[in-house]
């Protein structure tokens, strides 16, 4: 990401401890934890609206500090995001919520801080990211991203002079928006996407293939409901069973999954600087099956019958819009 920021390209999404993807125990998901750190999975990504997340953060720390020592967190990175509602903004605002995340994650400066804004009309957002860059020039922030900004306003920091390291974004087989503006800009730029959604809630999955479309109580997770949403509009069921069938044929080939295909169908975009994969901790882990994405790489012909099919489907930009406007 830079010359003193090296992270996992899969990272481990805490959304799933918000509570909108059922309870999780906080022993079980603090132990949990430790045991993607043990498996080299060093990477967090969580928000100051994800629950209990920031606050995991702090127990985790402390308490491996104080059994492995303060060198088992070398390499290991919390990403959170400030999400703040429609206020006028000031210094002091800003500062203040930086600040409620330091003392609940425990942590003097921030290893990277991602800011989310609603409204575009509401033009307090360029103060907010003056003052963000300000606290990461004063070291209280190392680094500075975004999250679901759009490719017109990401210029517009830039030409601030507004110092960016990322941009987390929605990006997947079924949504595949970065690749028409944003990904330019990154690459001009030095910027780098923290994809989301890579795995559609768990819909790219075997967990899925051949079976009739889930409607209601069937999407019994936040994300399962968002990503049904988003199949509907891309193409539909039909369409998806046929991609799901074809990824299949392709991880038989490498004897991965189908979430591994699709999770490096993104890896392949040199931009990318990682995808978030919920961690339902103390739930369920896919370690072991994560670690498998990393050990094949997609050839051309893959990557031709998969974009065969990608190319049936609905043009997401001219029905939703940029990166972040589904927000919007």
């Amino acid at each position: 990401m830079t010359p003193d920021l090296k992270i996992c390209r899969i990272i481990n999404g805490m959304w799933q401890v918000s509570g909108a993807h059922g309870y999780i125990e906080k022993e079980k998901a603090i132990k949990s934890m430790g045991i993607y750190v043990d498996k080299g999975f060093v990477t967090w990504d969580l928000a100051d609206h994800y629950g209990p997340a920031e606050d995991f953060v702090k127990i985790f720390r402390e308490r491996r500090i104080n059994t492995k020592g303060a060198g088992s967190l070398e390499g290991v990175n919390f990403f959170t995001k400030w999400v703040p509602r429609p206020q006028n903004i000031t210094k002091e605002v800003v500062q203040k919520a930086i600040d409620i995340s330091r003392k609940r994650m425990g942590m003097k400066s921030l290893d990277l801080l991602q800011f989310h804004w609603w409204d575009y009309q509401d033009n307090n957002f360029l103060r907010a990211i003056e003052y963000l860059d300000e606290l990461r020039r004063e070291g209280i922030i190392k680094n500075l991203g975004l999250t679901n900004f759009d490719t017109k306003h990401v210029q517009q920091f830039l030409d601030m002079g507004i110092e960016l390291i990322s941009n987390q974004v929605q990006y997947s087989l079924i949504d595949r928006r970065p690749e028409q503006l944003m990904a330019e800009l990154c690459k001009n730029h030095d910027i780098k996407l923290l994809a989301y959604g890579t795995l559609c809630g768990g819909l790219l999955s075997k967990k899925y293939l051949g079976q009739p479309e889930p409607f209601n109580e069937q999407l019994y997770t936040a994300s399962l409901y968002k990503y049904k949403n988003m199949i509907d509009r891309w193409g539909g069921w039909k369409l998806f069973q046929t991609l799901l069938k074809k990824l299949d044929e392709i991880a038989k080939k490498y004897k991965v999954s189908i979430a591994n295909v699709a999770v490096r169908y993104i890896f392949e975009n040199p931009i990318v600087g990682g995808a978030i994969i919920g961690a339902r901790l103390g739930i369920s882990d896919h370690i072991e099956e994560n670690m498998r994405g990393f050990n094949f790489a997609l050839n051309p012909e893959d990557l031709d019958q998969i974009n065969e099919i990608l190319a049936k489907s609905r043009d997401l930009m001219k029905i939703i819009g940029d990166c972040g406007d589904e927000y919007r």
